[in-house]
């Protein structure tokens, strides 16, 4: 399994629409093109941040091509945007297992 820990920052006054995008059409996405989610979390003292992790089963690249053109998310992502651009700027790190933890155990 390859994770892969995403960190978003909201352009400001937008974190709410950008949280409800991730509840209403991203997550589900997701797990349609072989990503699941580990956990969200908001930096206690970065509320305009968006922390995620996620696992990959396959091709990172693979899963988001897929997730990026489809049409489902190219018309969620326009709805949601009619208001304006919701990030600032998306960091990607990919992550490989360690034995230190039960849960991620390398493979």
């Amino acid at each position: 399994m390859t994770y892969e820990l995403r960190t978003y920052t909201a352009n400001p006054g937008k974190m709410d629409a950008l949280l409800e995008r991730y509840r209403s059409n991203t997550i589900g996405l997701f797990t349609e093109h072989n990503m699941k989610s580990l956990g969200y979390w908001i930096p206690v003292d970065r509320p305009d941040v968006l922390v995620y992790l996620l696992e990959h089963d396959g091709d990172p690249i693979t899963n988001w091509t897929a997730f990026g053109t489809d049409q489902r998310w190219i018309d969620a992502k326009a709805a949601s945007e009619v208001d304006g651009v919701l990030t600032a700027g998306i960091e990607s790190v990919m992550l490989e297992a360690t034995d230190l933890h039960p849960i991620a155990k390398a493979q």
